[in-house]
C-alpha cells in the first residue's frame, strides 16, 4: 500500500516534466486586441460675420501717368460655410498714399482712396480658406488740383489662415479696372497686394 501510494506521487510529480521535457507545454491564452479609438478629423466652420484691418501696396497705371504706394484701411463681411464651399461678402474702405507721375517724372497728382463691395468663392480646406473675389471698386484721386472719382471692377484671389477660432490672418491678390475714369477719357488699372488681420464674431 505504501509502495502503491508512493509511485502514484512520484508519477504525478514527474509527469509534468516529462512533458516539458518532450516541448509539449500549456498554450498561453491569445492576448486581447488593443482597443483603438476612431480618429475624428477636426472640422472648421467658416460661418460667420468677421472685421479686420488690412495694409496694401498698389501699383498704378494711369496712362499717361503711373504711380506706386501704400493702401491702408479696414473691411468686414460675412461668409456662409456650406462644407466644402464657402459663399460671403465683404466691403473694404481703404485710404491711398500713391502719387501719380507724369512722363517726366514730376508729381502730378494723387490716389487718395479705394473702396470695393464684392463676392467670394471659396474651398474650405480646414484651417485655410482659398477663395476667388469679384466685385465693383470706386476710386477718388486728384489731378493737377482737380478732384475726380470714378466706379470701376476688381477682381482676384486670395487665402486667410485660421489661427484661432475668431483670428484669422490673410493674404489677397487684386487687379482693379476703371474705363474713361470720371469721364476724362483715360482708362486706369491698379494691382494691389494686400495681408489682413480679421476678428470673427
Amino acid at each position: 500500500m505504501k509502495n502503491a501510494l508512493l509511485s502514484g506521487t512520484i508519477a504525478s510529480i514527474l509527469a509534468p516534466a516529462a512533458a516539458f521535457a518532450g516541448g509539449v507545454a500549456p498554450t498561453p491564452a491569445p492576448a486581447p486586441a488593443p482597443i483603438v479609438a476612431p480618429i475624428t478629423p477636426v472640422g472648421t466652420d467658416w460661418t460667420g460675420a468677421y472685421g479686420g484691418i488690412q495694409l496694401e501696396y498698389g501699383d498704378v497705371d494711369a496712362d499717361p501717368n503711373a504711380g506706386d504706394g501704400a493702401l491702408y484701411g479696414v473691411f468686414g463681411g460675412y461668409r456662409y460655410d456650406f462644407g466644402n464651399v464657402v459663399v460671403g461678402g465683404e466691403l473694404d474702405l481703404n485710404f491711398a498714399d500713391i502719387d501719380l507721375e507724369g512722363t517726366t517724372g514730376t508729381t502730378v497728382g494723387s490716389l487718395d482712396s479705394v473702396h470695393r463691395l464684392g463676392v467670394e468663392v471659396g474651398y474650405d480646406a480646414g484651417p485655410a480658406l482659398i477663395y476667388g473675389t469679384v466685385g465693383v471698386a470706386q476710386a477718388s484721386a486728384e489731378i493737377a488740383g482737380v478732384d475726380y472719382d470714378d466706379t470701376g471692377y476688381f477682381f482676384g484671389a486670395g487665402m486667410d489662415y485660421m489661427v484661432t477660432d475668431q483670428i484669422t490672418l490673410g493674404a489677397e491678390v487684386l487687379q482693379h479696372e476703371f474705363e474713361d475714369f470720371d469721364g476724362t477719357g483715360n482708362d486706369i488699372s491698379a494691382t494691389t497686394f494686400g495681408i489682413n488681420a480679421a476678428f470673427r464674431f
